[in-house]
């Protein structure tokens, strides 16, 4: 399942690095890719996994302010 999550918090490269690795270490996500322009990270996911990428998200101190799966 594709996911576009709306990211508070990133205001250069280190911190879409960060978020990239946040959403990567969760099992079960691939193709991983955020947009600093956009504020979003977009993933395809298994179902379910959608509330721990948040959780990993906002544990490495970025907030997830809306969320949308495909």
């Amino acid at each position: 399942m594709a996911i576009t999550l709306k990211i508070d918090g990133m205001h250069c490269g280190g911190c879409v690095s960060s978020v990239e690795k946040a959403a990567r270490g969760v099992d079960g996500v691939d193709n991983v890719t955020v947009s600093l322009e956009k504020g979003e990270l977009t993933a395809d996911a298994d179902a379910g996994k959608v509330d721990q990428i948040v959780a990993a998200i906002e544990d490495s101190g970025f907030d997830v302010v809306s969320r949308e799966a495909n």
